[in-house]
């Protein structure tokens, strides 16, 4: 089970990569609020994981593609530096 902090990272991770990709226009704000719900009310007992990646509901949708997603997560890790 994660603790507080882990969720709060988590949450904070999902946000921002939502915030990039809408910034990049990859995804629109409706499809990144309905990807979030998703995630929220993921089924956790019948994953491996407790929650889904939010870059993970986002493809499945059909919404971003691998090269997006990889240019968000690039552009997450520059500003970490």
């Amino acid at each position: 089970m994660r603790n507080n902090d882990e969720m709060d990272l988590a949450i904070k991770y999902a946000l921002r990569f939502g915030e990039i990709a809408v910034r990049q226009g990859f995804i629109s704000r409706q499809q990144l609020r309905e990807s979030l719900e998703e995630q929220v009310s993921n089924k956790s007992y019948l994953r491996l994981r407790p929650r889904k990646l939010i870059g993970e509901i986002l493809f499945e949708q059909g919404w971003m593609n691998q090269n997006q997603i990889e240019i968000v997560l690039q552009e997450i890790a520059n500003n970490r530096r």
